[in-house]
């Protein structure tokens, strides 16, 4: 993988980071303390959601299409 090409994933990975603490943050405001791995499927959905959802929006970086 060269430069450009990690230079082109880094925004989105901070997106997503976002997304997964901003989703956690939501969740926890709307229903209270929830448990560990309550938290962790909250995550992996909202990761392995992300990339398909920015591939369907156009915005993906070229390595993922």
């Amino acid at each position: 993988m060269d430069t450009d090409q990690l230079i082109e994933l880094v925004p989105h990975y901070i997106a997503m980071l976002l997304i997964v603490f901003g989703g956690l943050a939501l969740v926890r405001a709307a229903v209270g303390e929830i448990g560990f791995w309550t938290e962790l499927a909250i995550v992996v959905i909202l990761v392995f959601a992300y990339r398909p959802i920015v591939v369907r929006l156009g915005i993906a970086p070229s390595t993922w299409e």
